[in-house]
């Protein structure tokens, strides 16, 4: 193809969808690590069934995989500009996320009367006027991949496993992709099943021809690189850069790392992750359920070392007395929540942010815990690494919460230097120190000291009941317990003087200020930004910090006419902020979908607040 034949965009989305064990993830993210080693900046957004053995062919059992590549990329994107359906039930469940005018590739070969019949269709929508409005191309991916590779494999059900590499290698020509990468990941993989290797590399190649030789494409799309600092990056999800922050944070500390956790959707891969990491100081406890995880995990950090316990929602629920009992006991302990749709089993697959109240209030007694939340998902490194930092540091337990978009969801991550990081100082005793007693307290940050068993002239009593100020042993002193809930509660407050002021993005005094936290920053920023560009008088700030808030948040929220606070509940934050700034009125833009935010639906709602 000639220069003419190229057409160059700043950003695009593609999706893939397909019934479970099409292979949709692994298409998406090939195609999405190929996309960063081009030099273009990602976002994903994997999106997974909620049955775990749906009936084929029904919109139950669709998978899908959402990318966004481009220049600048905030989130995974509105719709579609190419929807790539390897099935009619999954062009049924994701014809509302194209765009009007986008491509639609389909695997025609399945549109077959019995699966258009299981996917809700009265008719053949390839046939009748349905995609008038979108540029279709019908492509007999099934029937070409059997007959590509129908001298390695004899078996049908293993020639259909190649279906998705057909698809790859159709999109990789619409984009002008290189195919080394998928080349050297499927000999990696499958590095003991040459076969395998052969007809998977001869299938992506067969999609590649199909589109250059058929000329289903009028024009190539060339997406244009990301000018990012210089730096070694990688592809990562969120519960990794979960995982990796946690090292990071327990190497800086000097100490070994324990994780103590119970497998739970969509949390798991972070103790995955972790239990590779041996040689880097991690143990991993794979517990019999949430309540031992944590248990086990306070144990450890009453051994000394820097403990940490994952889960999601139900499992935060089951997790509450054992917090409170690192509570109490003035323990540092990192609680890592990807949060998911609730309540109870709720949406185990999708996202959420309805946890927040849970996180600042969901435990008998006053137990005050520090509250931080990541807000992309290579942005998770940094904020496990912080929950590490005030965990040790402050000698209390640290809720972070993520959720499922940012933990399952990927970015390009530019990976640190280990001296670039700040050190971490835990406040330990010394051994025989004669002034020593447990529940003494530092008069700046009213944190206790660290003492660790084996640690000589240190022995000390530690448990759930009430202490005695200073000397720890049990006090049921009604004046004592009222100084001993103070000092918990001013610790955790203090921490509000080792942490920056919260930043406005925009006009500090602009009549609208969108009000963020968590996983839904790149969608806000991107809509703040379109209107920004429209000369609107609009600005943005995104808390992290949540318990307790930067100092600063007041006077932001004073300068301001109007406020608008989004996110993925019915108000959580909104109402938080009520409890802490009362004569300030908040709107709220809320969503319970198991989705994130669109930007095309906060512009319309920001744009309608303005107007008001």
């Amino acid at each position: 193809m000639t220069a003419k034949d190229v057409v160059k965009k700043d950003d695009v989305v593609i999706k893939f969808v397909g019934d479970s064990g099409d292979g949709m993830q692994l298409t998406g993210t090939l195609f999405s690590d190929t996309s960063a080693l081009d030099g273009n900046d990602i976002a994903t957004f994997p999106d997974y069934p909620a049955e775990i053995r749906a009936p084929h062919n029904t919109v139950a059992g669709v998978s899908g995989f959402q990318v966004h590549i481009g220049k600048k990329i905030y989130s995974s994107g509105d719709k579609a500009d190419v929807l790539v359906a390897m099935n009619p039930a999954s062009l049924n469940a994701n014809l509302k996320w194209v765009k009007k005018g986008g491509i639609i590739i389909v695997d025609a070969d399945t549109f077959e009367e019995g699966a258009i019949e299981k996917a809700g269709y009265t008719s053949n929508p390839l046939e009748d006027d349905s995609l008038s409005n979108y540029r279709l191309i019908k492509a007999p991916i099934t029937s070409l991949t059997i007959e590509v590779v129908k001298d390695i494999f004899t078996d049908r059900k293993a020639a259909l496993k190649c279906r998705n590499m057909f698809a790859l290698g159709m999109i990789f020509f619409i984009f002008g992709k290189r195919l080394k990468h998928t080349d050297a990941y499927l000999e990696k993989k499958f590095a003991k099943k040459p076969d395998v290797v052969k007809a998977n590399k001869e299938v992506v190649r067969a999609g590649y021809n199909f589109c250059e030789n058929t000329d289903v494409m009028e024009a190539q799309v060339e997406v244009q690189p990301a000018q990012m600092p210089k730096g070694k990056y990688r592809n990562i999800t969120g519960n990794v850069a979960t995982a990796w922050g946690l090292l990071a944070a327990a190497e800086k500390a000097g100490l070994p790392l324990f994780l103590g956790s119970y497998p739970i959707t969509p949390a798991t891969d972070i103790m995955v992750e972790l239990a590779k990491h041996k040689s880097l100081g991690a143990r991993v406890f794979q517990a019999e359920d949430e309540i031992a995880g944590i248990c086990s995990a306070i144990g450890a950090s009453f051994a000394g070392v820097m403990a940490c316990t994952s889960t999601s929602g139900p499992g935060l629920s089951l997790k509450s007395e054992a917090i409170g009992l690192a509570v109490m006991a003035e323990l540092p302990l990192v609680i890592v929540d990807v949060q998911r749709g609730g309540p109870c089993t709720g949406l185990p697959t999708k996202t959420e942010q309805a946890d927040l109240g849970q996180a600042l209030f969901g435990r008998n007694g006053e137990a005050p815990c520090i509250v931080l939340a990541a807000s992309s998902s290579a942005n998770c490194f940094d904020w496990a690494f912080e929950a590490g930092r005030l965990a040790l540091e402050s000698m209390t337990p640290v809720i972070l919460l993520s959720d499922g978009y940012l933990g399952n969801g990927s970015q390009l991550f530019r990976i640190p230097k280990m001296a670039d990081l700040p050190k971490i100082n835990p406040p330990f005793a010394k051994p025989n120190d004669p002034d020593y007693a447990p529940y003494n307290r530092d008069s700046k940050t009213l944190v206790r000291q660290w003492a660790v068993p084996g640690m000589e002239g240190l022995r000390h009593r530690i448990g759930g009941l009430e202490k005695l100020s200073g000397k720890g042993s049990v006090s049921t002193d009604n004046a004592n317990h009222q100084l001993m809930v103070n000092y918990r509660k001013e610790k955790v407050e203090r921490v509000a003087n080792r942490i920056p002021d919260q930043k406005v993005e925009g006009d500090e005094n602009a009549e609208l200020l969108v009000v963020g936290w968590g996983g839904t920053q790149g969608a806000l920023r991107c809509a703040v930004q379109q209107l920004q560009a429209e000369g609107k008088s609009i600005a943005f700030t995104h808390f992290n910090y949540i318990m307790p808030l930067p100092k600063n948040t007041g006077d932001i929220m004073k300068r301001h006419k109007k406020i608008v606070v989004c996110e993925l509940n019915m108000g959580q934050f909104a109402n938080y902020l009520r409890m802490n700034f009362e004569g300030l009125t908040f709107h709220q833009y809320n969503k319970v979908q198991g989705l994130p935010f669109e930007v095309s639906e906060l512009v319309e709602e920001f744009n309608k607040i303005l107007g008001e």
